[in-house]
C-alpha cells in the first residue's frame, strides 16, 4: 500500500460515507496526500479507511492531531496505558475490571456536544472484533435538516440546546458495569454547555440538525413539555433509515466520521464477544 495521495476514494451506496484504499497510515502521509484525506473527509463525512493493520496508538495520535488539539475523555480510568488521548471501547472484562467504555454509543449522539468546543471528528480503529454483531450506524445531519418540513425547520430557526454528559448516565450505569461513580472533579470537567439547534458546518458552510438523543435534555425558552415533544420529533427524524450508513466493521479498519454533521450508534453485540476499538477525538470550534 502507498501513504501518497494515489489511493482510491470509492463512495459507498447510500446518504453518506467512503472507503478508502490503497492508504498505509503507518507510513508517513505526504501534505497532499492529507489534503486528498481532510477533502475526502468533508465529502462523504465519513472514510471507512481499510487495512490499517500496522497502524500504532501513537500513529493514530500523530494523524489526529494534523486534524486539531486532542480531546480527553472525562473517564480517564479507559484512557489507553501510556496513551491517554486514546479512549478504549471495548466489553472486554479483566481480573473483574472493564479494560474500557463497553456502552460507549447506547445512544444516538455526536461525540462530545456536551462540550463548549464539540468533537471535530472522531478516529475508532479495530482491535479486535465480534464474530457477529458490532456495527456502528451513522447518520447524515445535513440531509436531516434539509429534508425537515417547513413547519420543524420554522420550530427550530434561532433555538439553542442544553447538551449534558450526564443526562443519562445514571441509566447507563442500571444497565451495565461500564460507568463508573464519578468523582467530584470529573463532575466539575462535564457541566451542561448550550449550541444551536442547527449549527452551520465551519468547513462546508452547510446546516445540520445538532441534537441527539444521548446529550440533548432541553430547547431553551420552551416549556418543558414543547421542548420534550420537539426533541422526540427532530431525534426520530434525524436517525430515520435513509439517512443512515450501517457500517459492518472488518478486521484492520479506521473509521474516521465528521462530529460536525453526523450522528452515531452502536448497534451492540452478543454477551461474550469480545470487542476493543481504540478511539482518537479531535476538538472542533464553538458551534455558529
Amino acid at each position: 500500500m502507498s501513504s501518497s495521495s494515489a489511493f482510491e476514494v470509492r463512495p459507498l451506496a447510500g446518504p453518506l460515507g467512503a472507503e478508502v484504499l490503497g492508504l498505509d497510515l503507518s507510513q508517513p502521509l505526504s501534505d497532499a496526500g492529507f489534503a486528498r484525506l481532510h477533502r475526502a473527509h468533508l465529502d462523504h463525512h465519513v472514510l471507512v479507511i481499510r487495512d490499517q493493520h500496522a497502524l500504532t496508538p501513537a500513529q493514530q495520535v500523530a494523524l489526529s492531531a494534523r486534524f486539531g488539539p486532542l480531546q480527553r475523555h472525562v473517564l480517564k480510568q479507559f484512557a489507553l496505558p501510556g496513551h491517554p488521548e486514546v479512549l478504549v471501547v471495548s466489553n472486554i472484562v479483566e481480573n473483574g475490571q472493564p479494560i474500557g467504555l463497553g456502552d460507549a454509543g447506547h445512544f444516538w449522539h455526536s461525540d462530545l456536544s456536551y462540550k463548549p468546543r464539540p468533537s471535530l471528528g472522531s478516529f475508532l480503529h479495530a482491535q479486535e472484533l465480534p464474530a457477529e454483531g458490532g456495527d456502528t450506524l451513522f447518520a447524515n445531519q445535513h440531509l436531516a435538516y434539509e429534508t425537515l418540513p417547513a413547519r420543524l425547520k420554522d420550530a427550530v430557526a434561532g433555538r439553542f440546546a442544553e447538551h449534558w454528559y450526564l443526562a443519562r448516565y445514571a441509566e447507563l450505569q442500571q444497565r451495565s458495569p461500564w460507568r463508573p461513580n464519578l468523582t467530584p472533579e470529573q463532575v466539575a470537567e462535564v457541566p451542561p454547555a448550550v449550541h444551536p439547534v442547527v449549527r452551520t458546518h465551519p468547513e462546508n458552510g452547510r446546516p445540520a440538525l445538532f441534537v441527539s438523543e444521548h446529550f440533548t435534555t432541553r430547547v431553551l425558552g420552551l416549556p418543558d413539555h414543547e421542548s420534550r415533544a420537539l426533541l422526540d420529533e427532530l431525534f426520530r427524524h434525524g436517525t430515520q433509515p435513509e439517512l443512515v450508513y450501517r457500517h459492518r466493521w472488518r478486521a484492520g479498519d479506521l473509521v474516521f466520521w465528521d462530529n460536525r454533521s453526523v450522528l452515531h450508534l452502536a448497534a451492540g453485540c452478543p454477551a461474550g464477544q469480545r470487542r476493543r476499538l481504540y478511539r482518537t477525538t479531535i476538538e472542533g470550534d464553538v458551534p455558529a
